[in-house]
Protein backbone atom coordinates (compact mmCIF):
# COMPACT_ATOMS: atom_id res chain seq x y z
CA UNK A 1 0.00 0.00 0.00
CA UNK A 2 1.49 3.37 -0.77
CA UNK A 3 1.75 6.17 1.26
CA UNK A 4 -0.98 8.22 -0.22
CA UNK A 5 -3.98 4.98 0.24
CA UNK A 6 -2.12 4.57 4.03
CA UNK A 7 -3.42 8.78 4.45
CA UNK A 8 -6.65 8.30 2.86
CA UNK A 9 -6.95 4.80 5.55
CA UNK A 10 -6.03 6.90 8.45
CA UNK A 11 -8.43 10.05 7.17
CA UNK A 12 -11.34 8.00 8.01
CA UNK A 13 -10.08 6.42 10.93
CA UNK A 14 -9.79 10.04 12.11
CA UNK A 15 -12.87 11.21 10.87
CA UNK A 16 -14.37 8.01 12.83
CA UNK A 17 -12.90 9.20 15.83
CA UNK A 18 -13.18 12.53 16.09
CA UNK A 19 -17.10 12.29 14.75
CA UNK A 20 -16.03 14.96 12.57
CA UNK A 21 -16.82 14.80 8.37
CA UNK A 22 -14.91 17.88 7.83
CA UNK A 23 -11.50 16.85 9.33
CA UNK A 24 -8.37 17.66 7.38
CA UNK A 25 -5.72 15.27 8.09
CA UNK A 26 -2.05 15.68 6.60
CA UNK A 27 1.45 14.22 7.16
CA UNK A 28 1.91 17.16 9.02
CA UNK A 29 -1.19 17.04 11.54
CA UNK A 30 -0.42 16.97 15.07
CA UNK A 31 -2.86 17.31 18.02
CA UNK A 32 -2.00 20.43 18.87
CA UNK A 33 -3.90 21.71 15.62
CA UNK A 34 -6.48 19.38 15.17
CA UNK A 35 -9.51 20.03 17.02
CA UNK A 36 -10.56 17.48 20.33
CA UNK A 37 -7.71 15.34 19.49
CA UNK A 38 -6.90 14.70 23.35
CA UNK A 39 -5.08 12.17 25.21
CA UNK A 40 -8.33 9.67 25.51
CA UNK A 41 -8.83 10.10 21.90
CA UNK A 42 -5.20 9.37 20.93
CA UNK A 43 -5.34 6.10 22.37
CA UNK A 44 -9.13 5.40 20.65
CA UNK A 45 -7.08 6.45 17.48
CA UNK A 46 -4.23 4.37 18.13
CA UNK A 47 -6.60 1.19 18.99
CA UNK A 48 -8.78 1.70 16.34
CA UNK A 49 -5.16 1.60 13.61
CA UNK A 50 -4.26 -1.39 14.94
CA UNK A 51 -7.32 -2.80 14.64
CA UNK A 52 -7.97 -1.76 11.47
CA UNK A 53 -4.02 -2.67 10.14
CA UNK A 54 -4.07 -5.81 12.65
CA UNK A 55 -0.76 -4.96 13.93
CA UNK A 56 0.68 -3.58 17.28
CA UNK A 57 2.39 -0.73 17.99
CA UNK A 58 5.11 -0.58 20.95
CA UNK A 59 4.40 2.12 23.58
CA UNK A 60 7.73 3.25 22.95
CA UNK A 61 6.47 3.87 19.40
CA UNK A 62 3.37 6.04 19.54
CA UNK A 63 5.61 8.09 22.37
CA UNK A 64 8.06 8.88 19.84
CA UNK A 65 4.74 10.13 16.57
CA UNK A 66 5.28 14.05 16.51
CA UNK A 67 2.58 14.17 13.93
CA UNK A 68 0.48 12.16 11.52
CA UNK A 69 3.20 11.48 8.95
CA UNK A 70 5.70 10.19 11.49
CA UNK A 71 2.56 7.29 12.60
CA UNK A 72 2.18 6.56 8.41
CA UNK A 73 5.48 5.76 8.82
CA UNK A 74 5.48 3.78 11.63
CA UNK A 75 2.97 1.86 9.74
CA UNK A 76 4.75 1.07 6.63
CA UNK A 77 7.51 -0.48 8.95
CA UNK A 78 5.12 -2.95 9.72
CA UNK A 79 4.94 -3.77 6.52
CA UNK A 80 1.17 -2.31 5.59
Amino acid sequence: MDRNELLTQIKTIFIDILDNEELVIGETSTANNVDDWDSLTHIQLVVAIEKHFKIRFTSKEIQSWKNVGEMLTCIKNKGI
